[in-house]
């Protein structure tokens, strides 16, 4: 099926988003967004898959390391709130050749400045250029390749979590080789990397903030998002993902050691709960294209994390590469999809930033207390009974608030065409 039940009528849609992307453009966006997402998950998983490793080293406690697991979600969120005008004033390109800078800075300075408060900056400066990035991808996406958004969204989100899962799985080893200082640290070349080709895509279309305007005056730019329904439904759908994801990330190896799986086992189920990113973002595509509503998908992609969570708290550890693989596929499914949405609900790039801005502060608020949270409670509790009780409980509800919303409608309430 084509995508056309999910996208604006033309009358809604700017003259630009008409026109034919020429082929040398799609292709410098395409590499340049795959590049930018490599940078965007790697850096944050790699701490879950070595954290007793850190915890040692620093000599900081599990709340610390909770906190370390948390601190992105704010980072995130300020980003989210505040990137949208930022990238309006300044241009999408610019404004992300500048985060990735402060990204790639981030990620050496956490691995020189070998110390609790040289890591927690590092951290929050990786992850709030991470944030910058999360929010300007879609609108970026609609600009340049309007006519390829499900197709260049799907790759961003491809590519982010092959990264991920192989960084997750390789980290543990090259810190037993190379110590931890280096097997994070390293990870920088694939910032210098994004770095050049974003300012080769910068020079050869210019500053997307100098476009003339070719707003259709049919188009009411500024809707406010804040007092959209679909725009809240959408904040919770993504944040309740976004806690489950971000608390497993920093938690999952610790779990299943504590469950009795040993440490490299544990950390592998890393790796499966991230590689099972490209399982779903093919498959959600693939059903999509085929007829199959969105809103089935959402539901399902949804349900996967229910499974997940009951699998790691109530059965058997003997089946933990599919209860970690349920997850992944249930948080790459519904990550992919929001970013989808943010454009495919939106009429404008303009609308599609502020969208995914307010949609990000809110989902990063909410998945802030995921790791603090499970940090706490298991320090208190002494087991992972209580968390992960409460986190099914969570997933349960996010089944019902995916049929919300991914419900066929614009971010203004009227019908998608």
């Amino acid at each position: 099926m084509s995508l056309s039940s999910s996208t604006p009528s033309p009358k809604a849609t700017t003259p630009s988003l008409r026109t034919q992307t020429p082929r040398s453009t799609f292709w410098l966006v395409l590499i340049a967004i795959m590049l930018l997402s490599a940078n965007m998950r790697s850096p944050i998983v790699a701490l879950g898959s070595i954290a007793p490793v850190i915890q040692d080293s620093l000599q900081i406690s599990e709340v610390q390391i909770g906190w370390l697991g948390a601190i992105p979600m704010l980072m995130f969120a300020l980003g989210a709130l505040i990137s949208p005008s930022i990238g309006k004033r300044f241009g999408l390109e610019n404004t992300l050749i500048a985060m990735i800078a402060l990204l790639t800075s981030g990620i050496v300075l956490r691995s020189v400045w070998d110390t609790w408060t040289g890591f927690l900056i590092g951290t929050m400066m990786l992850s709030l250029a991470i944030g910058f990035a999360n929010t300007l991808a879609a609108p970026i996406i609609k600009q340049r390749t309007p006519n390829n958004i499900p197709l260049i969204t799907g790759l961003f989100s491809l590519t982010m979590t092959v990264v991920a899962g192989m960084v997750a799985g390789v980290i543990y080893p090259l810190t037993t080789t190379f110590g931890w200082q280096l097997a994070l640290g390293g990870w920088a070349i694939l910032g210098v990397f994004a770095i050049i080709f974003w300012i080769l895509l910068r020079v050869k279309l210019g500053s997307s903030h100098r476009l003339p305007n070719t707003l259709d005056t049919t188009v009411d730019e500024d809707t406010s998002i804040w007092r959209s329904a679909l725009a809240w439904q959408l904040a919770v759908f993504m944040g309740l993902q976004s806690l489950m994801f971000y608390t497993v990330a920093s938690f999952l190896p610790s779990i299943w050691a504590d469950k009795g799986l040993d440490q490299v086992t544990a950390g592998q189920m890393a790796s499966v709960f991230q590689l099972m990113g490209p399982a779903a973002i093919i498959s959600m595509t693939w059903l999509i294209r085929r007829g199959v509503a969105i809103q089935k998908v959402a539901v399902a992609a949804a349900s996967f994390n229910v499974i997940g969570a009951v699998g790691i708290a109530y059965l058997p550890n003997s089946l933990a590469w599919l209860w970690s693989g349920s997850m992944g596929l249930g948080c790459a499914g519904i990550f992919t999809m929001s970013i989808m949405l943010f454009s495919l609900r939106t009429y404008t790039p303009h609308q599609a930033s502020k969208l995914s801005g307010m949609v990000q502060t809110i989902a990063y608020l909410i998945a802030f207390l995921g790791p603090v949270m499970t940090g706490w409670l298991h320090e208190r509790a002494g087991n992972w009974d209580t968390p992960l009780l409460l986190i099914l409980i969570l997933m349960v509800i996010n089944v019902g608030v995916a049929w919300l919303a991914s419900r066929p409608i614009m971010i203004d309430g009227k019908p998608a065409q």
